[in-house]
């Protein structure tokens, strides 16, 4: 599915890899209609790019934000045909140092974001036998390090969603791309400075990619209908090692992860 002409809607479009999706798709030609929380950061990023940016100010894990988001983009005239769920949140955290209400705020973004916004937007697609669905994930969705329960749970759920979309659309003419991740050079860490130290170290053999470089990949990957991205390579090992040696990558993970503080 070529962007050029294309009205792409880019969730968590406010930074990191969500605005780097916006101008990549932006620049290929495509309509961008950016969402996100904060309006500041998205009123300068459609002013930016002008022509062909529009921006609403939404809660995707909200479902009557999504409802009310729904219904502004179509009394604007707007027909969805990519739709890029990439709003993200949440900190590293053991289970018992998470609050229930922050295990709940992980499960609304990015799981009950994802799903919510698909949902909203596929009828059309399914109307128009068009269309692409994105799911944005983390390499914790291959493999689980200690310290990180709410996010990793979450992470898995979009999995499920994606694998579940897959199944569900088949021969629909509505395609889904999941893009699983390593580390990339956004600002989580300095947002969530206790998150870092989790990392196990064995991740060190993958590199840190760039949401440019990401943003690229999603673009290419829609374009060329690609069902599932995992970068930067050395991630398609760990993938492997989870779906054939699922006890060897667990043991190193946790091997190499952070130790539960004694009480």
């Amino acid at each position: 599915m070529k962007l050029l002409g294309r009205t792409v809607l880019v969730t968590g479009a406010s930074s990191g890899i969500g605005e780097a999706v916006a101008r990549a798709a932006h620049a290929r030609g495509a309509t961008v209609l950016l969402v996100a929380r904060g309006e500041t950061k998205l009123k300068a990023l459609t002013a930016e790019l002008g022509l062909r940016a529009h921006h609403y100010t939404c809660d995707v894990g909200e479902l009557d934000a999504v409802a009310e988001l729904a219904e502004a983009i179509r009394t604007d005239g707007h027909e969805v045909d990519v739709l890029v769920n990439s709003a993200g949140s949440g900190r590293w955290v053991s289970i018992e140092d998470a609050e229930p209400g922050e295990l709940v705020a992980m499960a609304k973004v990015p799981y009950l974001a994802a799903l919510l916004t698909t949902r909203a937007f596929v009828t059309g697609m399914l109307a128009r036998r068009a269309g692409w669905i994105v799911t944005v994930n983390s390499g914790v969705s291959r493999g689980v390090w200690p310290g990180a329960v709410g996010y990793a749970s979450a992470r898995w759920a979009l999995r499920g969603l994606d694998l579940a979309l897959k199944a569900d659309l088949r021969g629909s003419g509505v395609g889904a791309t999941e893009i699983v991740l390593g580390t990339v050079s956004t600002s989580y860490f300095a947002n969530n400075p206790d998150s870092e130290d989790k990392l196990p170290k064995i991740a060190k053999i993958v590199p840190t990619v760039t949401p440019e470089q990401v943003a690229d990949a999603i673009c290419k990957a829609v374009e060329r209908k690609r069902g599932t991205v995992i970068m930067p390579w050395q991630m398609k090992f760990v993938s492997s090692q989870g779906q054939h040696f699922p006890r060897m990558n667990h043991f190193m993970l946790w091997l190499t992860g952070a130790r539960r503080k004694k009480r």
